[in-house]
């Protein structure tokens, strides 16, 4: 049995939110699974990379831009909110993630793809507590166990722990995929990681 493919995300991002929709579908074509991990751009691109962000960087925010409206009528995907608007405060999210992927890991896939979805679909606030609080629940978490999540100061450390280990793996971006050491940075490179599983590498 090989290892899961690890699938970096955080959740301000549209790429990663898009290739959520992806990641699972295309492992399995190659029977293999996922491993959704919970990264900051905050951290991996401001802080330790020194970048700004995407939408501030002169030439490449117009490009991408440009990129996203081209993937969206590409596969036909409509956001319910804009991809430029100021992104949420990230923590709230990623934390209670962090959290679920050691206390419900059986639940913590689920609870991700619903805040992508409440956030990216639906234009959702995911940095409101009652509004994450509902969605995570909808998606099947017990109340007592996302009120237990989201009250834990331990989530704070769990998710400091996620970006220093996507940090010493090399990921940055969101979405970062490495499959068997091979890293594939951004949702336009998934068909080049698909031929790479397809090919066992070259």
């Amino acid at each position: 049995m090989k290892p899961p493919i690890e699938f970096w995300f955080d959740f301000i991002s549209p790429f990663g939110y898009l290739a959520s929709l992806r990641i699972d579908a295309l492992a399995a074509r190659h029977g293999r699974t996922v491993d959704w991990r919970p990264l900051l751009l905050g951290v991996t691109v401001l802080k330790v990379m020194g970048l700004p962000p995407v939408p501030k960087t002169p030439l490449k925010g117009a490009y991408a831009a440009r990129q996203i409206e081209r993937y969206l009528r590409r596969h036909a995907i409509t956001l319910g909110r804009d991809p430029g608007a100021p992104p949420m405060n990230p923590l709230p999210a990623g934390r209670l993630y962090a959290w679920l992927r050691v206390h419900q890991p059986a639940r913590a896939k689920a609870a991700a793809q619903a805040i992508f979805h409440a956030h990216w679909a639906q234009g959702l606030p995911m940095d409101d507590a009652a509004a994450l609080r509902g969605v995570v629940m909808a998606s099947g978490v017990p109340a007592e166990v996302v009120d237990a999540g989201l009250a834990d100061p331990e989530a704070a450390a769990l998710l400091r722990a996620e970006v220093d280990a996507a940090i010493a793996a090399g990921a940055f971006g969101s979405p970062f995929v490495i499959a068997d050491g091979e890293p594939f940075f951004r949702v336009d490179n998934l068909e080049l990681l698909e031929a790479w599983l397809e090919r066992v590498g070259w």
